[in-house]
């Protein structure tokens, strides 16, 4: 026994190890970002994490998949409640430590949870389904191909081989108990795992205890392993929507703030007066706009660690439905890998050594980009508060203001504004000709 304990001490050891160095990278990572103040209004924040976050608020503008998300959802979080008493056996060597001490209660929590694994298990059925047989559009989009499509189908067998091992570790322990085993605390039947002690008709105790502690093991093991995975997968947005919901941006969606250092350049045009002295020159601007992801903020990194990668934004997005390239969930999609390479890159020099690639034109392409229509259908369909619309525009600031690259009616359009103040190049004085026209027509 006491070797197991410590062959289980070590594994656990390992795995908080490993969870803890990735995320801590992670978290660089997001602190490559601008800096940008979230501090404003702390109640609507914690509003948006109970209903967003929590609540799942905007999933229940689709109520099928809604619903048995949420079964996966709360099953997932609150079935990891009993972890606590796995994990607690494991180091101290007991079995079912709560039993004696919660008696009758402890049946009714357990045969709960078995019911919650029940619907997690269904649910991620009807979800491989939904992703690999019927393929809903959205679910089967070219910027899936390849590790994505993968990453989904793997997480959700993960939950189905882990709620499975959960129901037959239960049933192979009633079993026991049927059989007085020794270390099997009796207790009442569960709901779920009483009605499949059937397949167990005949085996021996032997086979009996070979089966629940196979289960154990492979299901604490899978969980730890599922723990590590999660930083590396779509689904820390698990860990990430809760953070992510609360720093959601409150002003009006789309609206960008003029930078100060095109402010100041204006207006020392308009009033030299008011331009500092040779001497007091400001450092060099930042760059504006975005061309890296190191010239975003940290909350834009967080979004793209964020993502679901459900495609809600893509299927909203009228640029997307008519046939453009532009998917806002590539975008997030776009970010996140390359702030994962400049991760690695950071790692393996100790600083960010130039590697001849950028955010824009080698992984986001400037085509994408122009079809964004900035409508934020994108940032509306988000369940979790992304903001795709916002990265967009700081990638199109940087095109226009440090390469001039705009397109020829784009250019058109706002020197007109700039000399008529109106997007026609019709002279102020001429604006109402029209009407001059029609009267005489009359």
């Amino acid at each position: 026994m006491i070797v197991q304990q410590i062959f289980f001490i070590l594994i656990l050891a390992a795995a908080i190890f490993l969870f803890v160095k990735k995320i801590s990278e992670i978290r660089r990572n997001i602190n490559l970002g601008r800096d940008e103040d979230f501090k404003d209004n702390p109640s609507q924040r914690w509003k948006n994490v109970v209903l967003l976050a929590l609540g799942q608020k905007k999933m229940f503008k689709r109520p099928l998949p809604a619903i048995l998300h949420l079964f996966v959802y709360a099953g997932f979080i609150i079935i990891n409640i009993e972890i606590l008493e796995i994990l607690l056996d494991g180091v101290l060597g007991e079995h079912r430590l709560f039993a004696p001490m919660l008696g009758g209660l402890y049946s009714f929590l357990v045969g709960f949870f078995e019911i919650l694994a029940a619907t997690v298990l269904i649910a991620c059925v009807i979800f491989l389904i939904r992703r690999n047989i019927t393929k809903v559009k959205r679910l089967n989009q070219a910027e899936l191909d390849g590790w994505p499509k993968s990453d989904a189908n793997l997480i959700l067998i993960t939950e189905i081989v882990l709620m499975s091992l959960f129901l037959i570790m239960n049933a192979a322990d009633l079993r026991l108990q049927e059989l007085q085993s020794a270390h099997y605390t009796a207790t009442e039947p569960f709901w779920i795992s009483a009605h499949l002690t059937g397949i167990f008709g005949g085996m021996s105790e032997g086979g009996l205890i070979a089966v629940e502690r196979t289960c154990w093991w492979l299901h604490i093991i899978g969980v730890l392993l599922f723990m590590n995975y999660l930083p590396y997968s779509k689904h820390l947005h698990i860990v990430l929507a809760f953070p992510n919901a609360y720093y959601t941006r409150l002003a009006p969606q789309g609206k960008m703030k003029n930078m100060p250092a095109i402010q100041n350049e204006v207006l020392y045009m308009m009033q030299p007066e008011l331009a500092p002295a040779a001497g007091d020159q400001p450092a060099e601007p930042q760059r504006f706009g975005a061309k890296d992801v190191q010239d975003l903020s940290w909350k834009h990194l967080l979004d793209a660690y964020s993502c679901t990668e459900c495609g809600r934004c893509t299927a909203s997005c009228p640029a997307n439905i008519t046939g453009k390239k532009l998917s806002p969930r590539k975008i997030m999609m776009d970010t996140r890998d390359r702030l994962e390479e400049v991760g690695k890159n950071i790692a393996k020099n100790k600083e960010f050594v130039d590697d001849g690639k950028s955010l824009v034109h080698d992984y986001i392409t400037v085509e994408e980009l122009r079809a964004c229509t900035t409508c934020q259908a994108c940032v509306e369909a988000c369940p979790v508060g992304i903001e795709p619309l916002s990265i967009i525009d700081q990638l199109r600031r940087y095109l226009i203001m440090e390469e001039s690259n705009a397109p020829q009616e784009w250019n058109l359009m706002s020197g007109n504004i700039e000399n008529n103040m109106a997007p026609w190049k019709f002279s102020p004085d001429d604006r109402d000709q029209w009407a001059v026209e029609m009267e005489q027509q009359s």
